[in-house]
């Protein structure tokens, strides 16, 4: 999580406490040794799935980039409990945040959805806001998947292997709301990061929560190339849709993106 959120910082994508990371594990946890006090809290989502198991979790308006630094100090441990609705929470005595994340609520709803379904042992979420993908999300005319995948996907041959689903576009919705939560959920089902438009992004992987930061990496690598074109004048070609193609075929990689001739 520390070098997970100092990539992030790296990238511009947290100014000041902005973004936010958890991680799920399933298996037995020793949490007071590094996390002695507790208190008892009630959950903003039911998450039945994640009963026993542990979501580490970054405090409210902690600077990711100070993660490293003090691990402790800036994230908090949630002991789910049997129920799905109640966790005891764990913290140090340098914790440095009153609550955890004020987007607590989308973290959790997207492991117990991972989770449910796929029967996860571990899975990561981060969200963070990268500049370059927040600003094409402010043009109506990059506001679709298709188009900001179009767009996106065209400038490094990688993009399409590693962000083989591309990113799923959702329109504004505000912070740490129910609606967001349901359409972030249900748009992570189907693709590894999110755009939430006019706000940031949320990624997730099952391998480490530095792949997930790898996604918004590459994501922003490609919205970074497309504003540098937007500003040029729009004259880069980008890989064309048969050379796109060609890579996928090469790769072996499946796209809904690609038109591919396997």
């Amino acid at each position: 999580m520390g070098a997970a959120g100092t990539r992030i910082s790296e990238i511009d994508a947290s100014e000041a406490g902005a973004g936010n990371i958890s991680a799920f594990l399933s298996w037995p946890v020793e949490l007071r040794r590094t996390f002695p006090v507790t208190e008892e809290v009630e959950l903003p989502w039911h998450v039945p799935s994640l009963a026993g198991g542990t979501v580490l979790v970054t405090g409210s308006g902690r600077r990711l980039r100070q993660i490293a630094e003090d691990p402790e100090a800036n994230v908090g441990a949630l002991h789910i409990h049997d129920d799905g609705d109640h966790a005891t929470l764990h913290t140090s005595p340098r914790r440095l945040f009153e609550q955890l994340t004020s987007e607590l609520n989308s973290h959790l709803a997207v492991h117990e959805d991972q989770v449910s379904r796929r029967a996860l042992e571990f899975h990561a979420v981060v969200h963070a806001q990268p500049p370059h993908l927040t600003y094409l999300s402010h043009l109506p005319a990059y506001r679709d998947s298709a188009t900001m995948n179009a767009r996106i996907l065209r400038w490094e041959p990688e993009t399409v292997v590693v962000l083989s689903q591309g990113i799923a576009v959702l329109q504004f919705m505000v912070p740490g709301s129910a609606e967001l939560m349901a359409a972030n959920v249900a748009g992570l089902r189907d693709h590894e990061i999110v755009l939430w438009s006019k706000h940031g992004v949320m990624a997730r992987s099952d391998l480490s929560v530095t792949r997930a930061v790898d996604r918004v990496e590459y994501a922003e690598t490609g919205a970074r190339y497309e504003y540098m074109d937007i500003v040029a004048g729009g004259h880069g070609e980008g890989l064309t849709p048969d050379e796109l193609a060609r890579v996928a075929d090469t790769f072996e990689v499946s796209s809904p993106w690609v038109d591919s001739g396997r």
